[in-house]
């Protein structure tokens, strides 16, 4: 297997979620979003159900989900950011039983991560993406954008609830051409 790797332009996941709408496939489209949104694991989106993030009562999207990991067991919060929740407003009039990523059988069951991985493997080779881009993508992808955007190693050691900086350094992805670019961007003298 393929060593995951972030998605490293953001032209690449605007390409995907172009395909995805041009397509009217809202479910997909915000299964893109929501991955490289929420820094989850393919396995607790999957599983969100529709009343994590809509509030029947008050008839509005939360601004905050809480979920059991399945992995580690911890609870988590996490703030849904403005982009995932105008995916779900526009996904939301074709939901399809009580999991937001349901498939299309009659059963209503949340979709597979291998069928997530389908998804997204189709679309990175319909939009002619040659690299290895799979659901844990999306995550690797939220890391990498906050890094380089200036959020602190150890808020994102946090946010994956990783045990070790070692492990959330591979996450973010650094590349031979980043570290280059570091030494050649000092101005010293």
């Amino acid at each position: 297997m393929a060593l995951t790797e972030p998605i490293r332009n953001k032209q690449h996941l605007r390409q995907l979620s172009v395909y995805f709408l041009s397509r009217g496939q809202y479910r997909n489209n915000l299964l893109l979003i929501t991955g490289a949104h929420t820094a989850l694991r393919i396995s607790d989106i999957l599983k969100l159900a529709w009343s994590d993030v809509y509030d029947e009562d008050r008839s509005t999207f939360r601004s905050h989900i809480t979920i059991k990991e399945m992995k580690t067991g911890k609870q988590k919060t996490v703030a849904l950011h403005p982009e995932v929740i105008k995916a779900l407003r526009l996904y939301f009039p074709y939901r399809n039983g009580e999991y937001i990523f349901a498939g299309n059988r009659k059963n209503k069951k949340a979709i597979s991560r291998i069928q997530a991985w389908r998804i997204l493997h189709i679309a990175t080779k319909s939009v002619g993406l040659i690299t290895h881009i799979s659901p844990h993508s999306l995550r690797k992808s939220f890391g990498y954008w906050a890094w380089k955007n200036g959020a602190s190693p150890v808020v994102l050691m946090s946010i994956y609830n990783h045990s070790s900086y070692e492990v959330t350094k591979r996450y973010l992805g650094v590349s031979q051409d980043e570290i280059d670019q570091v030494y050649l961007s000092a101005e010293l003298f």
